[in-house]
């Protein structure tokens, strides 16, 4: 494997941007057209049952191991949000090995549900591993700083300085005031190294707000770019970042 092929979308839970429409088979046909090696996926449902009793085309599976089937036979969940019906969270698709995968808590107390799916996969030379963490954090800005400084306490003391990272998904950024945190962190972002600005991926029908991000350390970045024609455009309220990355 040459390069990785990187998407990241919070899938809003299957529904299209007004939850006019459950659209999660449209949704898995999309994502397997663009060929990624790894999928980040925010806004994952891993049970909902009132939702499976009023849609006929539910899954049976979850909805994580529906988008994966046949194509990413290694997968991974974090459970963040929990309710009487059901439940939801991040979630990781992956055709490299998953060594391992934790989720960790960043709810800020009394508010959103929020955590850090963080994954340890091989590459295939077997040699090396890339980490992998899928974010989704909180709408509060005084939530999202302190999520970082939690994000930048997982880089700093439990992944090794020379090994491969990608920290990818929904930052909730929209004003860009954690952007420089993650900086101080070490890693840089794929469509800002690109196109010399991070890019724009909410909402999907007129993206204007630039809050879903890749960020990478240790992997160097060959392509970026945003995913927002059809059918990308009416398959969420959120439109994907895809980037192409070499170990």
């Amino acid at each position: 494997m040459a390069s990785i092929n990187v998407l990241t979308v919070n899938m809003h839970m299957g529904f299209n941007l007004l939850n006019r429409r459950f659209v999660l088979p449209e949704l898995r046909e999309a994502i397997r057209g663009v060929s990624a090696d790894m999928v980040f996926l925010q806004e994952v449902l891993g049970e909902h049952a009132l939702h499976a009793r009023r849609h006929a085309d539910w899954p049976q599976a979850t909805q994580y191991e529906f988008l994966a089937d046949s194509i990413w036979t290694q997968h991974a969940y974090g459970r963040n949000a929990v309710y009487p019906h059901g439940h939801h969270g991040n979630a990781l698709l992956s055709k490299l090995p998953i060594v391992s995968h934790a989720n960790r808590d960043v709810s800020v107390h009394g508010h959103e549900q929020r955590g850090l799916l963080h994954a340890i996969l091989r590459l295939p030379d077997h040699a090396r591993q890339v980490h992998a963490i899928c974010v989704h954090l909180g709408l509060r800005e005084s939530h999202r700083q302190r999520q970082l400084r939690l994000l930048c306490a997982i880089v700093r003391d439990e992944i090794p300085a020379d090994a491969p990272l990608i920290v990818a998904g929904d930052f909730n950024d929209w004003r860009a005031r954690g952007h420089p945190v993650m900086r101080d962190c070490g890693l840089i972002e794929a469509f800002e190294v690109m196109h010399g600005r991070l890019a724009r991926t909410f909402p999907s029908r007129w993206p204007t707000l630039p809050v879903d991000r890749i960020y990478l350390r240790n992997l160097r970045i060959t392509a970026a770019q945003v995913l927002s024609s059809k059918p990308w455009s009416h398959l969420s309220d959120h439109v994907p970042l895809l980037a192409r990355v070499e170990p």
